[in-house]
């Protein structure tokens, strides 16, 4: 059995490499590896969307809000995970037509704003892209060695290496079209490792279990999610290259449409099963993982399906973050050429593998890369208000980062605490930092841009 699953993920990885050296170009230029500019259709970008945003997390982080806090708050991550598209969808057509030939969010920032707050926007983004390429690397390592009798130090580096193949060849390109292909396989290996490990349901006077939360506690979390996810997503530079990338504002209006719809059907399903495991009373572990609670008593030949799931959804968020944050890189500094763009994706796998080795939680620092996200992304959106002022970007987005730590330090009335509650030292999201950075940092911009001359 041992040899018959790492040859399934092995054909698996090597079926992605095979597409996506396909579509590498011989004399592309630097642009063209980071931008693939005005090329690609709705579809394959709708595609892209949904492929690039989820990952291994999602059979993990949904399920589990589903079996603690319920529907409410399954509809809220729903919610969170798709509205950064809905962003794309409004923001991305006028930010390509002030920057045309943009390659990166910080690039936005610097032409907006000026060089300081696209430092605070690059370390920003670069920040939140580490923790989720270590958290798909992580878990694809956790989810082998549990299912099965490889050993996850080889999934976690098969993904690097063989992701690592084709976008350091290919660039956004091989990115985009593997995407392509994993959002269809990952919808149809997900149909059919829920549909076989469902379990018959109760019969109508069975009793059922339900999460059993105050609908005001539910309604809080929802809202932490959707504030959290939001901000932060629209800090992933692999959503903004797609931006530049796209035939033209309709194909990228509707590409993000469908990405947005896409996401959230599946993000609700896989959470809803979280619900499920409650209600049917399975023990979901501990740490919990209700999901994986629903396949146990499952057919024996479900596990390489359901691993070949999850090496598709690790594959196609670790491709994109690679070229991503190659992007950040590249354009951060000027003169590289594409060959140092390949060694600069090469180089930054090297200790987000040698991390992801380890197996090391990485929640809590996602949690904190998610709050400062929140503290600069209304600031960051509002330049295309044409009143928004470098200043008052600048101070909304520290008035955030007050706002955040606000709670915490009004409640123990200590600074160093406030701090260290706004850490989340038990990573567990509260309301209170994210909505306290999100209306601090909106308010002071917005004053301080109605206080301004029109530009």
């Amino acid at each position: 059995m041992l040899y018959a699953t790492a040859a399934a993920l092995g054909a698996a990885l090597l079926f992605f490499v095979w597409i996506g050296l396909r579509v590498r170009s011989r004399d592309a230029s630097l642009d063209e590896y980071l931008t693939a500019r005005n090329s690609q259709g709705a579809t394959t970008l709708g595609l892209s969307f949904l492929a690039s945003g989820l990952g291994a997390w999602i059979l993990f982080a949904p399920p589990e809000v589903g079996a603690f806090v319920g529907p409410v708050a399954v509809a809220g991550y729903a919610l969170g995970a798709a509205l950064p598209f809905a962003v794309l969808a409004w923001c991305g057509p006028a930010i390509r037509r002030h920057l045309p030939q943009g390659r990166s969010i910080g690039e936005y920032a610097q032409a907006r704003f000026g060089a300081g707050l696209r430092h605070w926007v690059t370390g920003l983004s670069v920040l939140y892209m580490l923790c989720f390429l270590t958290a798909e690397l992580s878990a694809i390592g956790a989810i082998t060695a549990m299912l099965s009798d490889v050993p996850g130090s080889w999934a976690v580096i098969g993904v690097a290496v063989a992701t690592l193949v084709y976008t350091a060849w290919g660039g956004l390109r091989a990115s985009l079209e593997t995407d392509r292909w994993q959002a269809w396989l990952l919808m149809a290996l997900l149909t059919v490792v829920v549909g076989v490990a469902l379990p018959a349901l109760p019969s109508g006077d069975a009793a059922w279990t339900w999460p059993r939360v105050p609908l005001g506690d539910a309604l809080s979390v929802a809202l932490t999610l959707v504030i959290a996810v939001t901000a932060a997503n629209l800090f992933h530079q692999g959503y903004w290259q797609r931006v530049w990338s796209a035939q033209s504002d309709a194909a990228l209006r509707q590409g993000a449409w469908l990405g947005g719809v896409t996401t959230v059907l599946v993000v609700a399903l896989v959470g809803g099963l979280g619900v499920l495991a409650v209600a049917l009373g399975k023990d979901i572990g501990s740490p919990p993982i209700p999901f994986f609670a629903l396949i146990k008593d499952a057919p024996a030949w479900l596990t390489v399906p359901t691993l070949v799931l999850a090496v598709t959804l690790v594959a196609s968020s670790v491709d994109t973050l690679q070229n991503a944050i190659a992007s950040v890189a590249v354009t951060s500094r000027t003169g590289l050429s594409l060959t140092a763009a390949r060694w600069v994706t090469v180089a930054l796998m090297v200790p987000v593998v040698l991390v992801a080795l380890q197996g090391v939680s990485v929640l809590r620092l996602f949690l904190i890369a998610d709050l400062l996200c929140t503290t600069a992304v209304v600031p960051l959106l509002l330049g295309l208000w044409s009143r928004t002022t470098p200043t008052a970007a600048l101070a909304g987005s520290v008035a955030g980062v007050v706002g955040a730590v606000a709670p915490s330090w009004w409640s123990t009335g200590d600074l160093a605490q406030g701090l260290w509650l706004t850490s989340f030292p038990n990573s567990i999201p509260t309301l209170a930092p994210f909505l306290g950075a999100l209306l601090a940092s909106s308010a002071v911009c917005l004053l301080l841009a109605l206080r301004a001359r029109p530009r």
